[in-house]
């Protein structure tokens, strides 16, 4: 039903900043929730940001207060905003909506974008 689209990755110096994008295609009938994950080599996949119905925000505490979720309702896109950068931070990037059509509830994934944060 939904298809997303990641772009805006690459590679980062320490300190640098970094935004990913993540346009959506398809039709829906509402949004339960939206939000970004990463995983790294050897490590659990990590829920980094979200955005709940009614627009609740929620951070993981490695990239509170660096990153930002936000959202273009006209274009259908989602972004992180990635700030003060760590080598920590490196990973791959998969955007997530989480939504209703009129039957059925779905979970749509970008293809993931690699971030790698090095000097």
């Amino acid at each position: 039903q939904v298809q997303l689209v990641e772009s805006g990755g690459g590679l980062v110096q320490p300190g640098g900043s970094l935004r990913l994008s993540c346009a959506a295609s398809g039709s829906m009938f509402s949004i339960n929730a939206m939000g970004w994950y990463r995983q790294a080599p050897g490590k659990e996949r990590e829920l980094v940001a979200s955005i709940t119905s009614g627009g609740r925000i929620n951070y993981s505490d490695s990239v509170k207060g660096r990153f930002t979720i936000s959202r273009d309702n006209v274009n259908n896109t989602m972004y992180l905003q990635m700030n003060s950068l760590k080598p920590e931070d490196t990973a791959v990037y998969y955007c997530t909506l989480d939504y209703y059509t009129s039957y059925a509830r779905w979970t749509a994934w970008g293809q993931g974008t690699q971030v790698t944060v090095s000097s």
